[in-house]
């Protein structure tokens, strides 16, 4: 078989390449791109040269006949059938659509490390009220001073059109995934042998910056992207351990507003630690804070360059990991979960590189994240150590949840290549579906919310 090298594209793609620290806008001919030659969040809607990723129609736009609400969600590709698969036989074949770090795990687990190929979906889609707030605002948006924050948008992908590195990954940050939230899940960190715990949580997102009745002004007056809780439900040893997150939309004039609630004192305390590289709740050490949801909270502590654009094989209508019909059991094994469940396919990524900055500290000195078009879900991060060393490597098994419609992840996996053990957060396939239907109000998202709630 022929490869064709991908094409990093450059960051210019779009129209104007910004080398300088102030960053021009997007020009009203570059938004009218939007919904015409570009979709309407910015990705390119044509097919790549040679058809293996297609153009996009509009993604999924009505939930299969079969699908009821509070299901897990039927596959809708249940009957395409695997193209190739990858493993470390033919590995050097497919480099140019792998990140390094993809790379790096069939280095890692020779004898059991596999991506099963799947024909190109491109299932994305939102509601009609982010794509016409995307391009209200596209003209408008912009970086607050040091990029640590934003102003003069709602409710859109901010920067559909980005100009450099800081707003592709305040895409991500802001892309649409419901209004109000509830979800029940868990995580495992299984040993190098494949036992594991479960952990369970129950967590509620109000997410104030997505709501069609969101304004720049109200938004900039209330300095609140979303909220955020999260209770563990077991093992008994941590139920009831709480924590809750306002999200600013200027982390300059407020940062973050974090507060734990501990089961054993059984009081809340403000958490303002519950930032970048501190260790994620009860996950072995094997994530940081900001790596929840792939990146997470302020990019103040990187320097953020765009690289470009690339083709890549990523996790993707990952349905057949997010069934019900699979248990835990079946998933996670020694090593990786088990690759006869998961779906790779090529998909059209922005390159994002974030480098520690001089006189600041994290764990990682370098992040590398795969950003999909279609989505602004990061979808890959490889993440480096503080020797240059490529440390741990992380995927997003996304799918279209249709009744929102929204792309989100499924689960989240964080393998880290030293201790050769990995997390998988998001685990769901043995508990209730996400609800994107609850209507939560301000006062669940409090100090004593969260006291009620961890008793």
């Amino acid at each position: 078989m022929i490869i064709r090298k991908p094409t990093l594209i450059a960051a210019a793609f779009c129209g104007i390449f910004a080398s300088s620290s102030v960053l021009a806008k997007i020009t009203a001919d570059e938004a009218a791109r939007l919904g015409n030659d570009l979709t309407p969040i910015g990705a390119e809607k044509a097919a790549n040269k040679d058809g293996s990723i297609p153009a996009w129609t509009g993604g999924i736009t009505t939930p299969p006949a079969s699908y009821k609400p509070g299901m897990h969600h039927p596959d809708p590709y249940a009957d395409d059938k695997i193209l190739f698969t990858i493993d470390k036989s033919n590995v050097a074949e497919y480099k140019d659509y792998l990140s390094p770090g993809q790379i790096e795990l069939f280095n890692t687990y020779p004898d059991t490390f596999k991506m099963n190929i799947y024909p190109t979906r491109r299932s994305a889609s939102y509601p009609q009220f982010v794509y016409d707030a995307t391009k209200k605002y596209a003209t408008t948006a912009e970086l607050v001073e040091g990029g640590n924050g934003i102003k003069n948008t709602a409710v859109g992908v901010p920067f559909p059109i980005p100009k450099d590195g800081l707003e592709a990954i305040w895409n991500h940050l802001l892309r649409f995934r419901g209004l109000s939230i509830e979800r029940s899940g868990g995580q495992a960190a299984p040993t190098a042998s494949g036992s594991y715990n479960y952990v369970g949580f129950d967590e509620q997102l109000l997410v104030e910056y997505s709501s069609p009745e969101a304004t720049p002004e109200k938004l900039q007056e209330s300095n609140i992207l979303f909220k955020f809780k999260q209770k563990v439900t077991e093992p008994a040893r941590l139920a009831g351990t709480a924590l809750l997150v306002h999200e600013t939309m200027d982390q300059i004039l407020t940062p973050r507003q974090a507060w734990t609630y501990n089961s054993g004192q059984r009081r809340v305390r403000r958490a303002p630690n519950v930032a970048y590289d501190a260790p994620g709740t009860a996950a072995d050490s094997l994530r940081t804070t900001d790596d929840f949801d792939m990146f997470n909270g302020s990019p103040n502590r990187y320097n953020w360059t765009l690289k470009g654009k690339q083709e890549l094989y990523i996790p993707y209508n990952s349905y057949k990991l997010h069934s019900d019909k699979l248990s835990y059991d079946d998933i996670l094994q020694a090593g990786h979960i088990n690759p006869e469940h998961v779906r790779y396919e090529k998909h059209r990524v922005w390159v994002v590189e974030a480098n520690l900055k001089e006189g600041t500290r994290h764990i990682y000195k370098k992040r590398v994240f795969y950003i999909d078009e279609d989505s602004w879900q990061v979808h890959v991060t490889d993440i480096y150590d503080n020797r240059d060393q490529m440390y741990r490597v992380a995927m997003a098994h996304g799918l279209n949840y249709y009744e929102v419609p929204t792309h989100w992840s499924t689960l989240e996996v964080y393998h880290d290549l030293n201790s050769r053990r990995y997390l998988a957060i998001g685990l769901d396939n043995q508990e209730k579906m996400y609800d994107f239907s609850k209507s939560f109000n301000d006062n669940e998202f409090t100090s004593s919310a969260l006291r009620r709630e961890g008793r």
